[in-house]
């Protein structure tokens, strides 16, 4: 039998086809490795200033004042204890105490109106919520010193005058038009087969909001609360024309320690850091939250 009849089974080998090198492994990785040299140089020139303030905090008024600056210069706690009272000066506690109470207690109304609020404008929208949406932003576009006339009238005649609530009243209703498009966006994210559930099982709106949609949508409402409570912690302006020692806060106690006489940065920056540790804590704490709800905010 001939070869070419041959029913047997062939022993040739395959010839195995050579693949062309892979260049996208290669190519994303350094792309990958760009990216992050860029995200470094940018946190390290955002981070650096505060470093700076910290080290600059450490040193005597005499080093703190040097121009160029004494990096070698030997560390003290003198701008802390100063800034405590130790030297006979006012104790900042108090100060602390009312920007805590007038940014905690703000956030917290902040939450519970801008809850239901978002609610009616995602899950349950009303007619036009787009207008809506873009009113509530719109009233942050005025400037703020535009109302700073007719609020500080309006607290002389009705005696608020140095009033902590007074505070807690202008950083609600200052934060709560962000507060509402932001938590927009996040409840929208909520699944409508499960309130559809809950209604069914016969819950009513206020048990939807704490025990459905509450849950779910935490990390967005964990960076409304965080950016609520930075916003009222940092605000200065009010605080400054409508406060004067019972309600004073932290940021105008700041301002105090800034003279036209004498040496201050060592003090001014030790200050700067006792009155940013709160908002650094609070952003170290929530930073997963913050960082989930930014993007279930942003990803659709």
């Amino acid at each position: 039998m001939s070869a070419a009849t041959s029913t047997g089974p062939s022993t040739a080998k395959p010839t195995a086809k050579r693949a062309a090198p892979d260049t996208a492994p290669k190519s994303v990785r350094r792309r990958n490795a760009s990216l992050g040299l860029v995200a470094w140089l940018v946190g390290i020139v955002f981070v650096l200033p505060v470093l700076w303030m910290g080290l600059t905090s450490l040193h005597s008024e005499t080093d703190a004042a040097k121009n160029p600056p004494a990096l070698a210069a030997p560390l003290t706690l003198d701008g802390y204890r100063e800034f405590f009272g130790a030297g006979g000066g006012p104790s900042p506690w108090f100060s602390l105490a009312n920007s805590l109470t007038a940014s905690v207690v703000s956030t917290l109304f902040v939450l519970l109106l801008a809850l239901p609020a978002a609610y009616a404008l995602s899950i349950r929208p009303v007619r036009k919520w787009t207008d809506v949406l873009f009113f509530f932003l719109s009233t942050k576009m005025l400037p703020v010193v535009a109302g700073l006339l007719p609020i500080y009238l309006f607290a002389k005649n009705t005696g608020l005058l140095d009033n902590i609530w007074l505070l807690v009243i202008l950083y609600t209703s200052m934060n709560l038009p962000i507060a509402v498009w932001m938590m927009q966006s996040f409840l929208a994210e909520v699944p409508a087969a499960l309130i559809e559930a809950a209604q069914i099982d016969g819950a009513r709106l206020p048990a939807i909001l704490t025990r459905v949609v509450a849950p779910i949508a935490m990390p967005g409402i964990a960076a409304t609360s965080l950016i609520c409570f930075i916003f009222s912690w940092n605000e200065m302006l009010f605080a400054r024309v409508l406060t004067g020692v019972v309600a004073q806060t932290a940021p105008v106690f700041l301002t105090g320690f800034i003279t036209s006489q004498g040496l201050f940065l060592a003090k001014v920056c030790a200050a700067s850091v006792v009155i940013s540790l709160p908002v650094l804590a609070a952003g170290f704490a929530a930073q997963d939250k913050l960082v989930q709800g930014l993007s279930l905010g942003a990803v659709k």
